[in-house]
């Protein structure tokens, strides 16, 4: 069985672009440069940051960072909402008595 398209769908169809057809000066360079961690570790990748030949000087990568190492950072709850809670408002009454 046929399909049918509505009368105003036939030939409005718009006319396909040629692949190379990208807008010029409007992307950023993309090119290869360095990483190097912070236990001095350097690898090669592509970006668009600094110039071709670059080294990205990391501060904080996997290596280095508690959200990745698993830290040895403690936290200190000294309770739950509702103690908190119970805390700052447990003396107010909402009637008369």
């Amino acid at each position: 069985m046929p399909v049918s398209f509505p009368v105003w769908l036939v030939g409005n169809q718009p006319k396909s672009r040629k692949i190379n057809d990208m807008k010029t000066d409007i992307h950023p360079d993309y090119h290869l440069i360095k990483v190097q961690m912070t236990d001095g570790t350097v690898f090669e990748t592509r970006s668009t940051w600094g110039k071709e030949g670059d080294t990205l000087q990391l501060d904080i990568d996997p290596k280095s960072h508690p959200a990745w190492t698993g830290g040895n950072q403690k936290l200190l709850d000294t309770g739950g909402q509702v103690a908190r809670f119970n805390k700052r408002f447990g003396g107010l009454t909402l009637g008369k008595k």
